[in-house]
């Protein structure tokens, strides 16, 4: 049996390398692999280069240039310009040399700022979005409609999932740049080590988020590529063709932060400062789109922390702790 040749673009990020990590298991599928030092994927000239030379069969678009609200408030042009440069060489590239399978894989922050929650597909372009990541946001948005755009002209297969806040293996762990699970899971490991008697946590602790482990948004990735056409049609709309994946369920900053204290094992007390601010009251996805299409995650958010803490102590050397 000839095997399918799958690009994995993005393979060193966290999303990208669990979909590597359940793809590398399939012995029909051969995985194509690109660094960034390999292939700079901002350059036209060399993604439609790579491409002609590779053969490619699908493509799992989760290359991006992601980061925290500091970090998108610091760098709105290369948020908006790498993002929308990467997605539309790999997706232009993949037309060009009959790639008829590719997933785009996006962000809940399509969605508008003061969306109905929880948030469904159609809720895209309804209102304002969140000013702080917009330009990322828009870059997003794009990707979904170029997707839906040569799906249209030309008959492509090409179909595009939108995660909720992931956490998992390979996180980004700096103290500055991160992410809420692994920003958390850092602090009280370090209170933990230096002896801390308290840890101040920003925030009243009311806001509700909804987390997905990354292992579960892979194998939703690849479920949602193995669909039928017909299916995946059916149960979605030319130009509302986006899938939300989500665990479905939320949890307040308070509760999250007591479940990464237990997983940790920090014996100190934890404040919560709530002049600082607390961001939206509640961001959750609804995921019926995708459960009708016979998905649900599997991997509840203590399973999930400790895989995480233990990961994070496996590398900790990678983060100078």
């Amino acid at each position: 049996m000839k095997k399918q040749r799958i690009y994995v673009a993005g393979h060193n990020g966290m999303v990208g390398s669990a979909i590597v990590r359940q793809l590398e298991i399939d012995p029909s599928v051969e995985l194509i692999l690109r660094s960034r030092r390999e292939l700079d994927l901002t350059n036209q000239q060399a993604v439609q280069d790579f491409f002609a030379e590779q053969a490619i069969n699908q493509v799992y678009l989760a290359a991006a240039k992601v980061g925290g609200i500091h970090a998108n408030n610091t760098y709105p042009a290369e948020f908006i310009y790498d993002n929308l440069m990467i997605e539309a060489n790999i997706i232009h590239a993949a037309h060009k040399n009959n790639v008829q399978k590719l997933l785009f894989l996006g962000s809940s922050c399509i969605y508008p700022k003061l969306a109905e929650q929880p948030m469904r597909e159609d809720a895209l372009l309804t209102e304002t979005l969140e000013p702080t990541n917009e330009p990322y946001a828009i870059a997003k948005i794009a990707g979904i409609k170029l997707c839906e755009s040569y799906n249209r002209q030309y008959g492509r297969d090409y179909r595009s999932v939108m995660p909720t806040n992931l956490y998992g293996p390979n996180d980004n762990f700096h103290p500055e740049n991160s992410h809420v699970i692994p920003a958390l899971i850092r602090r009280f490991h370090e209170a933990k080590i230096s002896g801390d008697e308290e840890v101040i946590a920003w925030g009243s602790g009311k806001p509700m988020r909804e987390f997905l482990y990354v292992d579960d948004m892979a194998e939703a990735c690849i479920h949602v590529m193995s669909l039928d056409k017909n299916i995946y049609d059916d149960n979605t709309e030319p130009m509302l063709s986006h899938i939300n994946v989500g665990s479905g369920v939320d949890c307040t900053i308070k509760e999250l932060t007591e479940a990464v204290v237990k997983v940790v094992g920090y014996q100190g007390e934890v404040k919560f400062d709530s002049s600082k601010p607390d961001g939206a009251s509640r961001k959750l996805m609804n995921i019926e789109r995708l459960a009708r299409l016979g998905w649900r995650a599997n991997i509840d958010l203590h399973e999930g922390l400790r895989e995480s803490y233990q990961w994070f102590l496996d590398n900790q050397m990678k983060f100078r702790v």
